[in-house]
């Protein structure tokens, strides 16, 4: 593995009962072409055995007692130590150059603070898996699109700056029920710029589709994550407003932060 690098790489995995599919993730990691400087997987209360898989693996556990997917990922975003934070589930397979090409891109774009890629299903029947993870992705990123302002991003393939978490991370919302992707994606858009990698692609479980219950669920999140932001980010409000924050700093004007608390610590 190729270790030359001035930045760092913290890889962070939500994990609950998902023992095996663990295990595969972090042998795809284990041959990445630039090694992360730690991987950290957030057990959130699993009762099978995750952690000890993740520590036979080399990674850190770090337990969260909070249930659900934005406290847990929010949990390892703290934790992580590097200059660049990278997440993926479980259930994801990244190809070996996944770390690199999100450093990499991360490296070459001083003002690009966020970085997210797109998908393919690994499993379920093989016709529909590349054209079925389009669909699901592409009705994502056109729905969420024209409520952010701006591109959204993709939790199962995710890298940021550490500093940009730092920036947001008294502001998102932490409580289950709601979709962690899209709420970090209002939260990251406010102020820094969210680039799209094209490459290398992510694979991923069909599991988000494999019943209608579960993709009604994801849907419910969503809608009640645009919900949560309103009316301080009805669409129309919140297009204005970063439309004069961009202008004002091309101008050299900074602007204040919002005044906002982590609400899902309550």
């Amino acid at each position: 593995m190729d270790g030359d690098h001035d930045s760092t790489v913290s890889v962070v995995i939500p994990v609950k009962d998902d023992a095996p599919l663990l295990a595969r993730c972090l042998r795809a990691l284990a041959e990445q072409t630039r090694a992360p400087h730690e991987i950290i997987v957030v057990d959130n209360n699993s009762q099978d055995d995750s952690a000890r898989v993740a520590r036979d693996a080399g990674a850190t556990v770090v337990p969260c007692a909070a249930p659900g997917i934005p406290a847990a990922s929010a949990t390892g975003y703290d934790a992580a130590s590097s200059d660049y934070v990278l997440r993926l589930d479980a259930d994801c397979l990244p190809e070996p150059t996944w770390i690199a090409t999100f450093a990499g891109a991360l490296d070459a774009r001083r003002d690009v603070a966020v970085v997210t890629g797109g998908a393919h299903f690994v499993d379920g029947p093989k016709p529909l898996r590349r054209i079925a993870a389009a669909i699901y992705l592409g009705m994502y990123v056109a729905t969420t699109s024209p409520a952010l302002g701006h591109s959204p991003v993709f939790g199962s393939n995710l890298g940021f700056r550490r500093s940009a978490w730092l920036a947001v991370r008294d502001e998102v919302h932490l409580h289950a029920g709601i979709h962690d992707d899209l709420d970090l994606a209002y939260h990251f858009g406010e102020r820094h710029r969210i680039r799209r990698v094209r490459t290398p692609v992510m694979g991923m479980s069909m599991r988000p589709l494999s019943s209608v219950g579960g993709f009604a669920r994801r849907t419910a999140w969503a809608f009640r994550t645009v919900l949560l932001h309103w009316p301080a980010d009805f669409p129309s409000v919140r297009w204005i407003r970063l439309a004069l924050r961009r202008v004002l700093h091309r101008l050299g004007v900074p602007t204040p932060r919002a005044a906002r608390t982590r609400q899902g610590r309550a």
